[in-house]
């Protein structure tokens, strides 16, 4: 039996059908989340998911488009939103997980959130391939550490393991990928789940 009944098709028990459900997105090409997974797994598997609907979502967005603020009086856009995450890769695995020197990205020092209030100069393609790096550390961050190993995150008053951090990650990207669904929509009508 196919995973997807044709469209239109009933389903045997629910008596659903296709149409009954949102639409699917053309072109997904998201992995697959196992159905039945070890831990490391499974919680890798909902984080690449969701990254890769980022992914999926900025596909074939124009720099200008990817900038419009489609929901106001919302500041978020689709390349703000790609900026936003960069920039929470960053904080949580290098910064706070493995407490890396490293530099905050998009900020500066008496300037509002850079993130969502993109400057006039922010490169769409640029901060896209800073978020795929961003993404790439943390993947190696994340393979380099078991679930159970433990950090203290900056300013923080008590320590947290890296399983929390990935499932962190899952709620931030579930949170933002809800944006960038509406975010799209906004932008040119595109829609699927």
């Amino acid at each position: 039996m196919a995973e997807h009944p044709a469209q239109g098709e009933t389903r045997s028990e629910s008596g659903l059908t296709d149409d009954d459900f949102a639409p699917a997105w053309e072109d997904d090409d998201r992995p697959r989340i196992p159905r039945v997974a070890g831990e490391r797994e499974a919680l890798t598997a909902y984080l690449e998911y969701y990254r890769a609907t980022v992914e999926m979502k900025c596909r074939g967005v124009s720099p200008e488009q990817a900038r419009r603020r489609s929901m106001p009086p919302s500041t978020m856009s689709l390349h703000g939103v790609v900026r936003h995450l960069a920039s929470v890769e960053r904080w949580w695995f290098q910064q706070n997980f493995e407490r890396r020197d490293v530099p905050f990205l998009f900020f500066a020092e008496g300037q509002p959130d850079l993130d969502f209030n993109l400057p006039a100069d922010a490169d769409f393609t640029a901060d896209l391939e800073t978020w795929r790096a961003e993404c790439a550390v943390s993947r190696d961050i994340v393979t380099a550490h078991d679930l159970d190993d433990v950090a203290r995150p900056l300013d923080w008053y008590e320590d947290i393991d890296l399983r929390w951090l990935v499932l962190r990650m899952i709620t931030e990207y579930a949170q933002h990928c809800g944006h960038v669904d509406l975010l799209r929509e906004g932008v040119d009508g595109r829609v699927g789940a």
